[in-house]
């Protein structure tokens, strides 16, 4: 049996936590089974590193930072491979280059395109725990690139599915995935299982869990993933296909404080203009979300859209340096003191009227709304930053966990 098991920074944050996951790694490999290892950096390792790029050159180029970043995570599987020769058990470390694993060439969000297996394949044949760089790849000009916030379990799942893994454990600070997070409502609830498009549309918005690409992954490919604590060894979530339990009408509620809101207002009422304005943001690598266009005056219309709040400044330089030319609009507004509130449930495809009732919660709780999106499994609201709690634990209390 082949398992891969990611752990994140927290769980290797310090010497006893590196040695408490280097035993359970072991547990497994004394089983029988081939283990592969993926480790996030120390702790806020990767925040250290950001802080002192910062401190030498605020504007670094981002090929730079992905040179830095990736020491991080190089630092938690050499010294891991040491924990476990501590205890008496083969290992071996291995960065992106020596695995190896090809990316787009994006610095700092960069995609995976393939993993070769070989090396792996041939360090488990010789029986020794292999413990991988998460967060990382090489791209064709072979330069480090990293993968994003959370990138290190986009790689467990990548390597699962490569490797075509029995299992692939994501182990965390937390011991599954809840119906909300716990630190905001005190009464949120550990979930047996969930399937993969709630789990992707809950981590895609703000539920911490796991990185929803690589959920996305994880359901492209059918890695069946199991989330749970490295600090006890309580029953986790899965994260699968489909769950055999009672579906319950709504399975999570998420926030997300990470958002800005851009306002492009008084842009020419006609054909391609939509078009022109999110290409232009397309070519400058911003995401956008939650669009809501409105008819403004004198044949005129307004867009609003929301972008990662690291991204709003390039949003609001993109849109400013093209008002003369192919967007001409009257005016560029943002707002980072915003966040989304999000509902999640599959449950809610033959429910009518679940929208509501999350409106009439955050009415209650005199939450003002400023836009909406919605998919077939969920409803986001934008908000403001400052009544994101309240909201939460209204949104919670409404639907009766």
């Amino acid at each position: 049996m082949l398992i891969v098991k990611k752990f994140g920074g927290t769980s290797v944050a310090d010497k006893e936590r590196i040695f408490n996951v280097a035993n359970r790694c072991i547990e497994d490999y004394k089983k029988g089974h081939d283990v592969v290892v993926v480790l996030s950096a120390m702790g806020k390792q990767t925040d250290v590193l950001l802080e002192m790029a910062n401190d030498i050159n605020p504007n670094a180029p981002k090929r730079e930072l992905d040179m830095l970043l990736t020491t991080g995570e190089q630092t938690s599987v050499a010294l891991m491979a040491m924990a476990m020769h501590a205890l008496g058990v083969p290992s071996i470390s291995l960065n992106a280059f020596q695995v190896a694993m090809h990316t787009t060439s994006v610095a700092g969000n960069a995609k995976l395109i393939k993993i070769d297996k070989d090396r792996i394949r041939h360090e488990l044949e010789q029986r020794k725990i292999v413990i991988v760089t998460g967060f990382q790849g090489i791209c064709k000009y072979d330069d480090y690139t990293t993968l994003g916030r959370g990138g290190s379990d986009t790689t467990a799942v990548a390597l699962a599915a490569t490797l075509h893994a029995d299992a692939c454990e994501i182990y965390t600070d937390v011991d599954g995935v809840y119906t909300a997070d716990p630190r905001i409502v005190e009464d949120a609830k550990k979930l047996d299982q969930i399937t993969y498009d709630e789990m992707l549309e809950l981590a895609s918005f703000g539920a911490g869990v796991l990185h929803n690409r690589s959920v996305e992954m994880a359901k492209k490919y059918g890695v069946q993933l199991v989330v749970r604590s490295s600090l006890n060894t309580t029953e986790g979530t899965i994260v699968k296909e489909e769950v055999k339990m009672e579906k319950m009408l709504i399975s999570g509620v998420a926030s997300d404080k990470n958002v800005a809101r851009i306002a492009v207002v008084g842009l020419e009422d006609q054909p391609g203009v939509a078009f022109k304005l999110f290409r232009h943001l397309a070519n400058h690598n911003v995401n956008v979300d939650m669009i809501l266009q409105s008819i403004g005056r004198d044949n005129t219309k307004d867009i609003s859209f929301t972008v990662t709040e690291d991204m709003a400044d390039v949003a609001v330089e993109t849109v400013e340096r093209h008002r003369s030319g192919s967007l001409k609009c009257q005016d560029v507004k943002v707002n980072k003191n915003v966040s989304k509130v999000s509902i999640v449930g599959a449950g809610m495809q033959t429910n009518p009227g679940v929208a509501a009732q999350m409106f009439e919660a955050l009415y209650d709780a005199n939450v003002n709304i400023q836009q909406i999106s919605t998919s077939e499994i969920r409803v986001t609201v934008l908000i403001d930053e400052e009544d994101t709690n309240k909201a939460m634990n209204a949104v919670h209390k409404e639907f009766d966990f």
